[in-house]
Order: C-alpha cells, then structure tokens, then sequence
C-alpha cells in the first residue's frame, strides 16, 4: 500500500524576536474553540494537557491581549474560551495559509516527483 501525504508548505510567523505563530498554536486555538476547555483540546490533539497550558501561556504572553481566556474549575467545572482578537489570529492565520499554498502549488508538484514513494506491508 502506497501512502502520499498532501504536499503544503508549513507557515510559521516569527513575531518580533521571541514570539513564533505556526501549525501547532493555531490547531490548539482552534481545538479549544471546538472544546471549550483546555483538556478537551489536549485530548483532541492528543497532546498532554500540561504542553497545552504551556502553549496557552506561552501564547498570550506573545500578544497584547489575551487570546484565550481560562476559567478555573471546581463544582461546575472550568473551560477555556477564545477570544475575538483569538479567532481573527486563526482566520489571518489560515488566509496566509492558503495564500502561501496558492504561490507554491508549481514548486511543490515539482518536488514531490523527487520524493521516495514508501511502502508499508499490512499483514
């Protein structure tokens, strides 16, 4: 069996010298969005929730205002909620996404002839 993944460039902004913006954020952005809490987001990315929190802190840290919004837990439980500025950041992101892919549609067709085609045996 042939697997081909799809060929598509992986963005990353640098923003200023510290703060970066790639694949990664924006996907756990937009699971909390899709979750509404932080460890939903994990489990959907199937990424420890400790890494989240980490991402969560380390992005509202890189922008003027908070981007996600945690509310603590208890009785009725906590959740995460992603703010306005949160949900233009993963629109602007995807834009750009889409753009890039757009200009280097030829180049990538061109490398994937390049590629090894590999195989995996399923018995």
């Amino acid at each position: 069996m042939t697997k081909v993944k799809t060929q598509k460039p992986r963005i990353r902004v640098l923003l200023g010298d510290a703060a970066s913006l790639g694949p990664g954020k924006i996907e756990l952005i937009d699971a909390i969005e899709r979750a509404g809490s932080i460890s939903g987001a994990a489990k959907l990315m199937n990424m420890s929730y400790r890494r989240a929190w980490n991402l969560v802190d380390s992005i509202n840290h890189d922008f003027t205002e908070e981007i996600i919004i945690t509310i603590a837990g208890g009785k009725g439980g906590g959740g995460a909620t992603v703010t306005k500025l949160g949900l233009e950041i993963i629109g602007r992101y995807r834009q750009l996404e889409a753009k890039a892919l757009d200009s280097v549609q030829e180049e990538l067709a061109q490398f994937g002839q390049y590629l090894a085609q590999k195989t995996s045996n399923s018995n």
